[in-house]
């Protein structure tokens, strides 16, 4: 995989690895403004790009995330709130309006097909008011394991990791981790039976 690191060391180094670890971090972490600012750009880039035009829009996410693989298609509209966090295998498929919001680890593997408006929460916030107010939050990574299927508008919650080859049915919320090989549905995602 070729990607972007995103880290010139220094405080952001020690803001991302208190994210990465599922710590407590302040959203508005002034360190953290510089690296939203490059997505914004590079994600306006890629989601004003023509449908035809898979050549730049390639480019533009090898610059853009940690990690891409050979093969892979991702149509716009796609965003994401960092972009180094995120990395995708090869031959991996995100259809129209993906939200990834990175703020811990995104995992994406080999084969991965996902429909259209699938959603990867990392960031969580406190059940504490007053730490909402503060702009507290933490993270926690999701890991989507070789050959699984997301479909259309299927919703992830931080910190779960789907195994390979399993099917998540359209529009399920998917709460906690899901064995390889089976399909789930519904909210919150259950195991209705093996993927065959």
């Amino acid at each position: 995989m070729t990607g972007h690191s995103g880290d010139s060391g220094g405080t952001i180094g020690a803001v991302r690895a208190r994210m990465a670890a599922g710590e407590p971090y302040l959203a508005g972490e002034p360190a953290l403004r510089p690296y939203r600012k490059r997505c914004e750009d590079l994600l306006d880039r890629f989601n004003a790009t023509a449908l035809s035009a898979q050549p730049e829009r390639d480019k533009i996410l090898r610059d853009l995330l940690g990690g891409v693989g050979n093969g892979v298609r991702v149509v716009p509209r796609f965003l994401c709130e960092f972009g180094f966090f995120i990395e995708i295998g090869d031959r991996s498929r995100i259809n129209f309006d993906a939200v990834l919001l990175d703020c811990a680890p995104i995992t994406i593997g080999a084969d991965v097909r996902m429909g259209p408006r699938c959603q990867l929460y990392t960031a969580n916030h406190p059940e504490s008011a007053q730490l909402r107010r503060g702009a507290w939050e933490s993270a926690k990574p999701i890991t989507i394991g070789d050959g699984a299927w997301l479909g259309g508008g299927v919703i992830v919650l931080p910190g779960v990791t789907i195994g390979p080859d399993t099917v998540v049915g359209a529009g399920s919320v998917v709460t906690k981790d899901l064995p390889a090989g089976v399909v789930a549905v519904g909210n919150p995602a259950r195991v209705v039976r093996s993927a065959g």
